[in-house]
């Protein structure tokens, strides 16, 4: 027998203590016998003994041995004892929002494993981390999950689950890049907080974050041990559970836990609980143990199969074991035996759904996916699902989400390969690439600045589709469906589906200018260059080359940026097409500006805003005439700036945060600081207050830096370094260098006539080393300028050779350093 937990009020360690005392009368030994057999020093297990401390776990095994007990009743005691629950919170204190806990269900009917759940949870103690290996279908996410349950107590702050998908057929196995980001923003880590470039700062953030939480992490089917080693925590208490079909060699710090096939008792004990069979001598499997045991034997005694087999039977309360055996023995092997008689079973409608969703590109799935794949009414489609879900044949982690396990996916993929014609799958498949494009293009439209009214062409628009009613609800379904939009271009790129791979990312740029995705975008816009060279299309050719300067702009690479626009000017002229002419106008505007032109930029906005109008796209003509506003501003012509600014915010628009509108408030602050505080400030206040609820981080530094250039021009200098130093501090959590570009001049000059010459030179300085890197021709002077005048009364020589170096850079004009906002993405500060 085991040692007995009694129900108790007492406080448990001291009851732990107790038990231990009681072990202890049972050895006969005193406390220095005892500690010398257990391997323990007395004074420590004096302690335990008088429950001045908790003893470690294997200290309570080792007592328990000792006098021949069973230590595992005294486990739930132990952990008691080891993490007391924490004290109720004050009154009045502020409820805290609950911590993410991403865990599968815990199955009702675990069975067995005991052994290797005890080695589990003694691992997790010794090193957090644990590696849980063994063949497909042997139950190892069932333990992983069922642990990470049972620590869920002791590890409060998040119990997360990621899905490396190491073996799923038809899909590489996530990169540690995306399973970084899907993790860190699991943890509610701000976008803008995780790091762009570089699987090692992606890794440092995530140890980071884990570092600060009690945190249990579930990595379920890794490939292999340089998968999942960037995801490992770092310093702290996080623990992290790995499940994967192999040995993770690799991780030699890592202990393992290998799993083999239940043995026949725990088989058919698991077969008893699953199916409902009541057991005795009137139960099926009792009738007849002959059939019992063959089921046993088709299923090789594996968890998974063993449970597909069971709801069969507890599904079809008129069939014997002998049935089921017979519907088994039809199978091709231990997995399929048990998925396809479960498929069999199926109406000729869901027995084609579910192959096709075999086809899938992607993990999670929703209903209009799944009547998109399968070309039916959404209604059918959910009917379909939640029957295929009651069969255990798709699961449903939450609620509107369905996914197909490894196994499952692989039963159904080979199934339709071997039952469906190849032009049906072909053309279910195409369907779904069709249903992200138009899905995507309808979320654009909801987005602040969508793809300037181009609407999707590529295949058949779906019957149905998800319906945004504002912009959170299109950038939320966005962010549930990335990792199946990234998913579906790749499908798309392997398929050679270019209209596909030409439109896709086109309707992602607002979602990547609030990700502040600049490096992935440009990636994304290269390959959709290469499918318009496929396609040959000249204004889709033309378009591809436009889309490709502007990430590159966006990124900093302005070399790069005007080789595509010059590209794009050179095609675009030839399709006619007059809103691709507008909207390269008003790209190639901002590039020229800044590379230090005044002219040529001032005749792109002005012709862009003709172009827009005339193509019927009067929204978009307000973005040019609003950056030709905030041009004419830095000019010095303030005036004709805010007018033209009052002009563009009187144009009627939903969204209070509307880029125009938004950039036509923070050019009215600047303008009339010197003339109308009061109303500069008003506008200024009201831009920062919209783009905060907006929650679009670079828009609020670039707000709070124009905040801080008008407070500079009212003489109010404290205030003003106050605003610029907050916009710097969101600056620092952008991981986008290359935006400071257009913020370090004018925190520089507030600094010199706040009486901070040394700061201000400093920040000219770096304005100075960054600007040619990013090819910036009128920060690059403005740079010069403003060294030139901190330099004016200790080193006339060297200003004399700054002031020189801004006068060769063409067409530099001294009106004040006021950085201007962009209207798309990604250094927009509207978005």
């Amino acid at each position: 027998m085991g040692v007995q937990e009694r129900t108790t009020a007492a406080d448990p360690q001291e009851e732990l203590a107790a038990r231990l005392r009681r072990l202890q009368e049972l050895s006969g030994l005193g406390v220095r016998a005892l500690a010398k057999d257990t391997g323990l020093s007395s004074s420590s297990l004096s302690r335990y003994l008088n429950g001045r401390t908790v003893p470690p776990w294997p200290a309570v095994v080792a007592l328990c041995r000792r006098v021949k007990r069973d230590p595992r009743p005294l486990r739930p005691l132990w952990e008691r004892s080891s993490h007391p629950l924490p004290a109720p919170p004050k009154a009045g204190r502020q409820v805290q929002p609950r911590p993410r806990n991403d865990l599968p269900r815990d199955v009702p009917d675990f069975t067995g494993r005991q052994e290797q759940l005890d080695a589990l949870l003694a691992a997790v103690d010794s090193h957090r981390i644990v590696a849980v290996d063994g063949m497909a279908g042997v139950g190892k996410t069932c333990l992983a999950v069922h642990a990470a349950h049972r620590l869920t107590g002791r590890f409060p702050d998040a119990q997360l689950y990621v899905d490396l998908h190491g073996f799923t057929e038809g899909r590489p196995p996530l990169d540690p890049d995306s399973a970084l980001r899907m993790l860190l923003g699991a943890l509610g880590v701000p976008s803008e907080r995780v790091p762009q470039d570089g699987i090692e700062q992606l890794a440092a953030c995530w140890r980071s974050e884990l570092a600060r939480r009690r945190a249990v992490v579930v990595l379920d089917n890794a490939a292999d041990a340089e998968q999942v080693r960037p995801l490992l925590p770092g310093a702290g208490s996080s623990v992290a559970l790995i499940t994967s079909r192999n040995r993770l060699l690799g991780l030699e710090e890592v202990p393992p836990v290998s799993l083999d096939v239940l043995s026949p008792r725990e088989s058919a004990e698991l077969l008893a609980r699953a199916s409902g069979d009541p057991g005795g001598p009137d139960g099926r499997l009792a009738r007849d143990p002959g059939a019992a045991a063959e089921v046993l034997r088709l299923c090789g005694h594996l968890p998974l199969a063993l449970r597909l087999a069971a709801a069969r039977l507890r599904h079809r309360p008129g069939w014997t074991v002998g049935i089921l055996v017979e519907r088994m023995a039809e199978g091709a092997d231990e997995f399929d035996t048990a998925f396809a008689m479960s498929v069999r079973q199926l109406p000729r409608d869901q027995a084609r759904l579910f192959r096709m969703l075999g086809l899938l590109p992607g993990a999670a799935f929703d209903v209009y996916v799944a009547a998109a794949l399968a070309g039916v009414p959404l209604r059918g489609a959910r009917a379909m699902l939640e029957d295929l879900h009651d069969a255990h044949l798709v699961q449903q982690p939450v609620a509107g989400r369905y996914r197909l396990h490894d196994l499952v996916h692989q039963h159904a993929r080979r199934a339709g390969a071997e039952q469906d014609p190849p032009a049906e799958r072909e053309r279910a498949l195409r369907r779904v690439l069709d249903y992200y494009v138009h899905a995507a293009a309808a979320a654009d439209a909801a987005m602040p600045f969508p793809s300037a009214g181009r609407a999707a062409s590529a295949g058949r628009p779906p019957a149905e589709l998800p319906r945004f009613p504002d912009k959170a609800a299109a950038f939320d379904w966005l962010v549930a469906e990335y990792g199946n939009l990234m998913a579906a271009f790749e499908t798309a790129a392997a398929t050679g589906a270019d209209v596909h791979v030409c439109e896709l990312p086109r309707f992602l740029r607002a979602y990547f200018a609030r990700r502040c995705g600049t490096t992935h975008l440009n990636v994304l816009f290269e390959r959709s260059l290469a499918a318009a060279e496929r396609l040959g299309d000249p204004l889709r050719l033309a378009e591809a080359h436009s889309d490709l300067g502007f990430a590159r702009y966006n990124a900093g690479r302005m070399a790069e940026a005007a080789a595509a626009y010059e590209e794009a000017g050179r095609r675009v002229s030839g399709t006619g097409d007059v809103r691709a002419g507008a909207e390269l106008a008003l790209r190639r505007g901002y590039l020229r500006w800044d590379e230090g032109l005044v002219e040529e930029p001032l005749a792109l906005f002005r012709l862009a805003v003709r172009r827009y109008e005339e193509a019927g796209h009067p929204m978009e003509a307000a973005h040019a005439a609003v950056a030709e506003a905030w041009a004419l501003l830095q000019l010095g012509h303030r005036e004709e700036a805010a007018r033209q600014a009052r002009e563009v915010l009187a144009v009627p628009h939903d969204d209070p945060a509307w880029p125009p509108a938004l950039t036509a408030r923070i050019t009215l602050g600047v303008a009339l600081a010197p003339d109308e505080p009061d109303e500069a400030t008003e506008h200024l206040r009201r831009a920062l207050a919209l783009a905060r609820e907006d929650g679009h981080l670079n828009n609020q530094a670039w707000t709070l830096n124009c905040l801080g250039v008008a407070l500079r021009r009212m003489g109010r200098y404290e205030e003003a370094l106050a605003s610029h130093r907050e916009a710097f501090a969101l600056l620092d959590e952008l991981f986008e260098e290359h935006w400071k570009i257009r913020f370090l001049n004018g925190y520089a000059v507030t600094c010199r006539l706040a009486g901070l010459p040394e700061e201000a030179l400093r920040l000219h300085r770096e304005a100075l080393d960054l600007a040619p890197r990013l090819g910036h021709r009128y920060e690059e002077g403005l740079a010069h300028e403003g060294i030139a005048a901190v330099l004016d009364t200790t080193d006339p020589v060297a200003a004399a050779e700054h002031r020189a170096a801004a006068g060769r850079i063409e067409a530099l004009r001294d009106s004040g350093p006021v950085p201007g906002p962009r209207a798309e993405p990604v250094a927009a500060p509207v978005r």
